[in-house]
């Protein structure tokens, strides 16, 4: 079993994730589901990816970077603590370990690798199979409490959500891809057009690219959407001090006072404009 056949359920951005020079950089850990794409290179506290991930850049990881079978990283790989490298993983750059270092089979580190700790070949086993195994039969089980005690203590001791890539996404400079639905939390600044199930945006974001998903998209207070907005049978929600520099497509639309649309506006529903007094809604 590997990593792959675990799919994550949504694309989900942490508070303060910024793409700048072609790196998707986060003060959480990133996880990446299997037979991904990230045409950037990812700079975070923990990196774990599943199998078949490409790399389009480095991997800096402030703690432990694990890369299951067949990923494939084009630039070099920085970690802090310790690196779990499965079979045949290819990095096109050097490979620098501050603490220990598992390493797969048939595994190319094309300028080599150093490590400060102890050096085992052998195939390490995913951290996230592990932890999906016993999630899964818990909640197979029924055991929804104890599920949800597992999934805490997890979490360890970071203040941040991770950023999470389900199985099969694609994160460039052109677009986020996901068949899921996706989350982006408050303060960020991301590039390239969005494209999920559904999409739920925080507060004080700059998104330099448009919006489209089948279901709800929300915009909340103080961000910046620079380009369209479309749902195809949903409802969009732009809250009061957000602003979508572009069109507006959807099946209803809810605009509140105070929100900027530079653009038209196109629902083939209801549309309805929420004034700050409740007694004043226009529809």
């Amino acid at each position: 079993m590997s990593l792959g056949s675990d799919p994550l359920d949504a694309l989900e951005i942490p508070d303060g994730t910024t793409v700048e020079e072609h790196d998707l950089v986060t003060e959480s850990d990133v996880i990446v589901g299997g037979q991904s794409t990230i045409e950037f290179g990812v700079r975070g506290r923990n990196v774990v990816a599943g199998e078949r991930v490409r790399f389009g850049g480095d991997i800096e990881a402030e703690g432990d970077c694990r890369l299951d079978t067949w990923c494939d990283v084009a630039g070099n790989v920085l970690v802090g603590e310790n690196a779990y490298l499965g079979e045949r993983v290819h990095v096109g750059g050097r490979l620098m370990v501050s603490g220990d270092l598992d390493i797969g089979d048939d595994v190319d580190i094309e300028e080599g690798f150093e490590a400060n700790g102890w050096i085992v070949i052998r195939n390490p086993v995913p951290t996230l199979v592990f932890y999906f195994i016993v999630l899964s039969q818990l909640l197979r089980l029924g055991e929804n409490d104890a599920a949800g005690e597992l999934a805490d203590s997890l979490k360890g001791e970071s203040e941040h959500q991770p950023l999470t890539i389900p199985r099969g996404s694609t994160v460039s400079d052109d677009a986020w891809r996901a068949s899921t639905p996706a989350t982006v939390g408050d303060g960020c600044r991301l590039h390239g057009n969005i494209r999920a199930e559904s999409i739920d945006v925080g507060e004080d974001n700059n998104i330099f690219g448009s919006l489209r998903a089948r279901e709800d998209i929300v915009v909340r207070s103080g961000t910046r959407i620079h380009g369209d907005v479309t749902t195809r049978n949903g409802t969009v929600t732009i809250e009061e001090g957000a602003r979508v520099l572009g069109d507006v497509s959807c099946g209803e639309l809810e605009l509140h006072e105070g929100a900027l649309v530079d653009g038209t506006m196109r629902a083939r529903g209801e549309m309805r404009i929420h004034s700050s007094d409740p007694t004043r809604d226009i529809e």
